[in-house]
């Protein structure tokens, strides 16, 4: 697998420098265009709307800002997506911010970090130059499943591993997709009936954090994932010779 460049100390120092830049850039921009101090579902709905054709930017923005930088909460984000633009487009709109928010945290790490964590974990797993890629594209996928893990969080740490960008990028997409819906239909089900689509989206959440526990100690997934490794191990040996 390719790995990324090999920064000098001064070129992490000017990329960390420039992303903070960009990052106040956004910010103020997002305050230029009326982001509402109150980080209400309903409030930002109203300020999407009120935008124009640059709302669905707005929102991809806000919401790669509230990943890459923080503390802003992505849920209310999410939330006001399907308020604004209905149940399947929000999600669409909030999964895109969500997961160019992901692409930027992971090029952030894997640029700064990756190097050096390879260089002194040879031999871990997750770490490792010749790490097990489906096994890597499940974990991030399990764990973006999960609501107790921080979505930043993982996406800073999965740019250490040895894990693709097109795998990383793949597993982001697909494994948030179900938190991302539930919290756009919880935005617009607050407008028909709050208790109703409060009730329905913690039955979905509850569901969501039990089901990859049950996936990961299910016998038939687990013998899958490992003959997955096998077949890939095989196929880069083949490669090799």
């Amino acid at each position: 697998m390719t790995e990324g460049p090999v920064l000098t100390t001064t070129q992490r120092w000017v990329l960390v420098a420039m992303v903070l830049l960009a990052a106040i850039g956004v910010w103020l921009v997002l305050r230029q265009m009326g982001l509402p101090a109150s980080f209400s579902a309903t409030a930002m709905a109203h300020w999407l709307t009120g935008s124009g054709p640059w709302g669905p930017v707005l929102l991809c923005l806000l919401m790669v800002l509230a990943i890459v930088i923080g503390p802003i909460p992505t849920l209310p984000i999410s939330a006001a997506a399907g308020l604004a633009y209905g149940l399947w487009a929000g999600t669409l709109l909030a999964a895109i911010g969500a997961t160019l928010g992901a692409l930027i945290a992971f090029l952030l790490t894997r640029l700064l970090g990756r190097e050096a964590v390879r260089r002194r974990l040879p031999d871990n797993p997750f770490f490792a130059a010749n790490a097990r890629q489906n096994l890597l594209f499940w974990s991030i996928l399990l764990t973006r499943l999960l609501p107790l893990f921080s979505f930043a969080l993982i996406s800073y740490a999965a740019g250490l591993t040895a894990i693709t960008l097109g795998r990383f990028l793949l597993a982001t997409f697909i494994g948030m997709l179900p938190m991302t819906l539930v919290f756009a239909g919880l935005g617009q089900g607050l407008e028909i009936n709050p208790v109703l689509s409060v009730t329905a989206a913690g039955l979905v959440l509850l569901v969501m954090v039990l089901a990859p526990y049950w996936l990961q100690r299910h016998p038939r997934l687990r013998r899958w994932v490992q003959a997955q490794a096998v077949l890939e191990a095989r196929n880069e040996q083949r490669n090799k010779d």
